[in-house]
C-alpha cells in the first residue's frame, strides 16, 4: 500500500516538473508582432507634373441698385440677359454657364447716433462660366464686360481630364519615396527588405481664382490678353518600409 502511494506521489511530481517545460514553448509570432519587432521606416514623398491647362473657369455677374427690390431685380434681369447673349456670341455654350448666386439685399445709410436709414435695394446675379477653348477666353471676357457685366470674381485654369498628369505624378512620387528609403537604409547600415504599405494623400486640385480687383483692372482693357501659364498636378504619398541588416 505504501509502495503504491509513493509511486503515485512520484508520478505527480514528474507531471508538475514537465508542465512548465511545455508552457515555456513560444507561440508562433503573428504578422503584427513581426512588424513591431522589425526595423521600419515610415516616410513620405510627393511627385509633381506641370503642363499647360486646357480649360478655364470665370466667375462674373451683374449688380444693380434701385429704390425698390422689384425695380432692382428687373434692371438686373435686363442687364444679365445682355451678358448671357454676349457669352453665347463669344462661343460659350449654354450648358457651360451656371448661376452661382442670386440675391436682393436692402441698402442702408448709417449716420452717427442715428438709426439706419433704408436707401434702396441691390440685386446681384453671378454666374460661373466654363471655357473649354482657351483661344476664345479673351474674346468671351471682353464680350461680357461690353454686355454689361460689372462684377468679375476671378479666373482659374485647369485640366479637362487630369488622370494622365496624376499618374505621371504618382510615378515620380513612388521613385522619390524609394530613393529616400534607400538613403536612410544606407545611412543606418541597413538595406531595404520590402515595402510594407503605401498610402496616397492629396492629388490634383485646380488653382484658386485670381482676385476680383486685379481681374477687373485687366478686363477693362481692350482686347484682353489672357496668359494661362501652367498648372501643377501634385500627388502626396507615404510608405512603410521594413529594413534588414
Amino acid at each position: 500500500m505504501k509502495t503504491m502511494m509513493r509511486a503515485a506521489a512520484l508520478s505527480l511530481v514528474l507531471a508538475a516538473a514537465a508542465a512548465p517545460a511545455a508552457f515555456a514553448q513560444t507561440a508562433p509570432a503573428t504578422g503584427a508582432d513581426a512588424v513591431f519587432r522589425a526595423t521600419t521606416l515610415n516616410l513620405s514623398a510627393y511627385g509633381e507634373t506641370k503642363l499647360a491647362p486646357d480649360m478655364a473657369t470665370i466667375s462674373l455677374g451683374v449688380s444693380t441698385e434701385a429704390a425698390t427690390a422689384q425695380a432692382a431685380m428687373q434692371a438686373n434681369a435686363t442687364q444679365m440677359n445682355q451678358v448671357m447673349a454676349a457669352l453665347k456670341r463669344g462661343g460659350i455654350a449654354a450648358k457651360d454657364i451656371q448661376t452661382s448666386q442670386l440675391s436682393v439685399e436692402p441698402q442702408y445709410v448709417y449716420e452717427q447716433n442715428q438709426p439706419p436709414k433704408l436707401n434702396g435695394y441691390r440685386a446681384t446675379n453671378q454666374v460661373t462660366v466654363t471655357v473649354h477653348d482657351l483661344s476664345k477666353l479673351g474674346q468671351a471676357v471682353d464680350a461680357t464686360v461690353a454686355g454689361g457685366a460689372n462684377q468679375v470674381g476671378g479666373i482659374s485654369f485647369g485640366l479637362e481630364d487630369p488622370t494622365a498628369a496624376e499618374n505621371a505624378a504618382r510615378e515620380k512620387a513612388v521613385k522619390a519615396l524609394a530613393a529616400k528609403a534607400d538613403l536612410y537604409a544606407k545611412a543606418t547600415g541597413h538595406r531595404v527588405l520590402r515595402l510594407v504599405s503605401l498610402n496616397e494623400g492629396s492629388s490634383y486640385s485646380p488653382p484658386q481664382p485670381m482676385p476680383m480687383v486685379a481681374m477687373s483692372a485687366r478686363f477693362k482693357e481692350a482686347d484682353t490678353a489672357v496668359s494661362p501659364g501652367e498648372v501643377r498636378v501634385r500627388v502626396d504619398i507615404s510608405g512603410l518600409y521594413e529594413l534588414a541588416r
